[in-house]
């Protein structure tokens, strides 16, 4: 139950933004440039990032929602998101990708755990000084979000087909789409 009055039927992220749209907005806003904006990186990979950062931190909706999306977008490959979660450095991706993503789990943990060697080991992979800076502020930004989540005790749906059918929608309609007026957004099936 959560430690406030949310509005109902709303699990993870998508009570409190609910509950206070004018906030919701700007923090989709944010995620949208992020993870779905013209990059360098994938949109995948960005979401594996947010993913990894959410499972460094135990949030369990915000990391099963992005696994679920970074599957929709790594033609749902479940698996290979569950091991980047257990064990990255054995997962079939990129070192540049094994790189950014032990730069994201760092900055989970502290920004200060993010060392000179893990920068040079993302650079020696061919990691941009862009890419580097948005893996930080990815992370940065998810545990915002994952403390918004877990401070709130949210609920999350058990069901693995409720994370897969709301990847779909937020990889064809976004993430700003979740801050129209909340019936709206529910209707259309939106949103976070």
């Amino acid at each position: 139950m959560a430690h406030i009055a949310l509005p109902e039927g709303l699990p993870g992220i998508r009570g409190p933004m609910a509950f206070r749209p004018e906030t919701a907005r700007p923090l989709n806003e944010i995620v949208d440039v992020l993870l779905r904006g013209p990059h360098s990186l994938t949109p995948g990979e960005r979401e594996l990032i947010a993913t990894v950062t959410s499972a460094e931190n135990d949030c369990g909706y915000c990391q099963t929602i992005h696994g679920a999306i970074a599957a929709h977008h790594l033609g749902g490959d479940e698996a290979l998101v569950q091991q980047v979660k257990t064990d990255r450095d054995h997962a079939p991706i990129s070192d540049k990708l094994k790189a950014l993503l032990t730069i994201a789990a760092h900055t989970a943990r502290s920004g200060r755990d993010v060392t000179t060697d893990d920068i040079a080991r993302a650079r020696a992979a061919g990691a941009t000084d862009l890419e580097i800076h948005d893996t930080v502020l990815i992370a940065a930004v998810f545990c915002l979000c994952n403390r918004y989540v877990d401070g709130l005790a949210t609920w999350m749906p058990d069901d693995p087909a409720f994370y897969r059918a709301r990847a779909k929608m937020i990889a064809e309609h976004g993430y700003v789409a979740s801050t129209v007026a909340q019936p709206q957004a529910a209707a259309q099936g939106v949103g976070r």
